[in-house]
């Protein structure tokens, strides 16, 4: 097996979270390399505006898509990095539990939170009235910080051990990423922290609702399930045809078969049933029915 066929199987055969991450690289090492042949050429490469979040209505009315695309979008090494260690790390404990399924709906709804709060922001405040019209997002870190919050609605007190610093509650990370996101709003990355708080406000939300039995990713995970079997291979039927027997053939052998029928119920009159084989004994319940 090949390494092409390995990332295939690993894709096939791994975890929600692997291919998360693997989408993620997928379409990195798509943009960067494609990039390469557009910077020879000396082009303008159109692809991450074509693919990337835009804060303005009236280009989101014409890339609808990118609502979704953008959540998947890295162009910086650093930027992708970080976003996948952070989404493996909390993946992980994420899917300690929940189940795949709640894993991919709330990557995808939290993204999508985080997109509107970006567009709606730049939309609402004057400070960004300037920069509407040229502002783009891209990157996962809006989802990823929608699975930190749901997991610290979830499970406040799940501890995990930061660097430096030591063992460090749950709920302690999400608040302290949270209120940096909102003091970054007046950094240079402020589209960015409004998407961060989209994708927190999301992840509370979405546990809150699985408290009430209300799965707000049902309709994600259905969908999936029903494109994923679109794309399954179907089984194979193997059809086999028995060949055809002639009439004289099939006389003589229904004959025989009379003929052994006969010495087999000629036996059991003298000797009983109890005397038959265990073949004649087969044979004679083959023949009754």
């Amino acid at each position: 097996m090949n390494l092409f066929d390995e990332i295939k199987e690993s894709f096939r055969e791994g975890s929600a979270l692997t291919r998360l991450i693997y989408i993620n690289l997928g379409i990195f090492l798509t943009i960067r390399i494609v990039n390469v042949f557009f910077f020879l050429a000396g082009a303008e490469f159109p692809f991450l505006d074509w693919l990337a979040l835009p804060a303005d209505f009236g280009t989101l009315a014409s890339r609808p898509w990118t609502l979704i695309t953008y959540m998947f979008l890295h162009f910086d090494f650093l930027h992708i990095l970080f976003n996948l260690l952070w989404l493996y790390w909390m993946g992980q404990i994420f899917l300690g539990y929940f189940d795949q399924g709640k894993l991919i709906a709330i990557y995808i709804l939290g993204g999508i939170s985080g997109g509107l709060f970006y567009i709606l922001g730049y939309n609402s405040f004057p400070v960004f009235s300037g920069i509407v019209a040229d502002s783009r997002l891209l990157g996962a870190s809006a989802s990823v910080i929608a699975i930190v919050t749901a997991l610290a609605v979830h499970a406040p007190n799940h501890s995990i051990h930061l660097m430096f610093i030591g063992p460090v509650k749950m709920k302690f990370i999400a608040l302290v990423s949270v209120v940096l996101y909102v003091i970054g709003i007046s950094s240079t990355n402020a589209g960015g922290n409004l998407a961060h708080l989209g994708g927190a406000f999301w992840g509370v939300v979405y546990v809150l609702q699985l408290r009430r039995g209300f799965d707000t990713g049902k309709g994600i995970t259905s969908l999936l399930n029903w494109i994923k079997k679109q794309f399954s291979p179907k089984p194979k039927v193997k059809i086999t045809y028995r060949k055809p027997v002639n009439d004289i053939e099939y006389n003589r052998q229904k004959n025989q078969d009379q003929a052994r029928m006969n010495e087999i119920l000629e036996k059991i009159s003298k000797s009983g049933y109890g005397s038959l084989s265990k073949e004649e004994k087969e044979i004679l319940f083959k023949m009754g029915k």
